[in-house]
């Protein structure tokens, strides 16, 4: 399996190769050459999620360097639930809030961190992460690395655009990890990354990757709970469900779609997103015009020119098979609000700002059932938005509590990156 970038399908790298350089050479983003079946897996006879993970990549690593790895590093990143839970009859939600940061991200930071120290265990090399974060990539990312040998990460995240608690997981880590306040938005964090990226000798120098989304490490392993999740309710229902996901930056999507692309039993895949009309607009004009990004309540969806589209119009290269293939609608924050407080009357089941957009999508569609929202991050995490509206305290993760007794630190910044290279 080679991977080729979303701008020149000529260049072929391994996966371990796209996994180290992040952002392909041209500013394109590694898409795999073509997407194995999943026909050739016993579903059946698999019996833990790592293990799933494992089957599911396997093709993806053939012939890499880590082909031998691969088993531990799923191991080693997937050491916790991944509960589909029914929220009305037909109608559920896929928690993928219970890894150590308490959010999806989890999932993808985890592989990546342990797939690149393996790496440099069999390639010794100076390696700088550089990830810019709109609220939970950051510290998922900084968690996943923290104490991992021979690899420095810098976090970005933009200035009073991220919840405290979300700032504080961003901030508390010290040793390998440093974080940088951006007196801008998510949109001018993710271009200080790439400028640095095209930054020939700085990235050379420093041994530039990425932990964003960006970096098929992260989005390989993303595609996996969309396998797992549609089998599961396929065997429970005797139908494909319809995926309705909160869509920011687009990598999460992607990952359904890649699954769908390799045969898993899905029905549709439509996106949630947030007053960041960027692919709706597309969808009814078409024509594509990123924009800034609008602070909402769901604030890690707050991009106004999401990256991973590019791996999107690669899968669907003209508009007419984009509306096709991807819907998405936007969901305001009174609708978000709203939706929090609604589901927490009817099911006393408590979602996070995030996790409402997607959960607003299904109560709007003309056919609710057989579908699964995809819940995204703990609720705990927003507090300040949550917890007024349910009238209630949410319980804290051990985890995330953990994290939020120790101490934060960061620098502030403005918009140009060589401001991270100057320590």
């Amino acid at each position: 399996m080679k991977f080729v970038s979303t701008r020149n399908a000529s260049e072929q790298v391994t996966a371990s190769e796209a996994i180290l350089q992040g952002l392909a050479p041209d500013g394109g983003l590694y898409v795999p050459e073509f997407f194995p079946s999943l026909g050739l897996i016993n579903i059946h006879e698999i019996s833990s999620y790592p293990e799933l993970a494992f089957e599911i990549l396997t093709p993806f690593f053939e012939d890499d360097i880590l082909k031998n790895d691969l088993a531990e590093i799923c191991i080693d990143a997937f050491n916790f639930p991944v509960p589909l839970v029914k929220l009305h009859d037909k109608q559920m939600v896929l928690e993928l809030f219970h890894g150590p940061t308490a959010a999806f991200k989890d999932f993808g930071a985890r592989f990546l961190a342990s797939a690149m120290e393996k790496l440099l265990e069999k390639q010794p090399r100076k390696l700088t992460i550089l990830v810019a974060t709109s609220g939970d990539t950051g510290g998922a990312v900084a968690s996943a690395f923290a104490g991992r040998k021979g690899i420095e990460v810098k976090v970005l995240f933009p200035k009073g655009r991220v919840s405290k608690r979300q700032q504080q997981q961003l901030t508390c880590w010290g040793g390998n990890i440093k974080a940088y306040e951006v007196d801008g938005t998510f949109d001018d964090c993710q271009k200080m990354v790439k400028d640095a990226f095209m930054d020939t000798k700085l990235s050379k120098e420093w041994g530039l990757s990425s932990a964003n989304s960006i970096n098929l490490g992260r989005l390989l392993p993303q595609s996996v709970y969309y396998v797992y999740a549609s089998y599961l309710y396929q065997g429970a229902y005797d139908t494909k469900p319809t995926f309705i996901i909160p869509s920011g930056n687009v990598g999460n999507s992607c990952g359904a779609y890649w699954a769908f692309s390799m045969g898993a039993p899905i029905e549709r895949i439509t996106l949630a997103v947030n007053a960041n009309k960027t692919i709706p607009d597309y969808l009814k004009e078409g024509e594509y015009k990123p924009r800034q990004s609008i602070a909402t309540l769901a604030n890690a969806m707050d991009v106004g020119a999401p990256s991973n589209m590019e791996r999107l119009f690669n899968l669907y290269d003209d508009i007419e098979t984009f509306r096709k293939m991807v819907s998405a609608t936007s969901v305001s924050d009174d609708a978000i609000r709203e939706t929090i407080r609604e589901v927490y009357e009817e099911t006393g089941y408590v979602i996070c700002p995030h996790t409402a957009t997607a959960e607003r999508v299904r109560r709007d569609l003309p056919l609710q059932d057989d579908t699964i929202v995809v819940s995204t991050a703990h609720p705990a995490k927003f507090e300040a938005v949550v917890e007024p509206l349910i009238g209630s305290s949410v319980p804290v993760p051990e985890g995330l509590a953990s994290l939020l007794a120790k101490k934060s630190e960061y620098t502030s910044v403005g918009c140009d990156y060589r401001e991270l290279f100057a320590d």
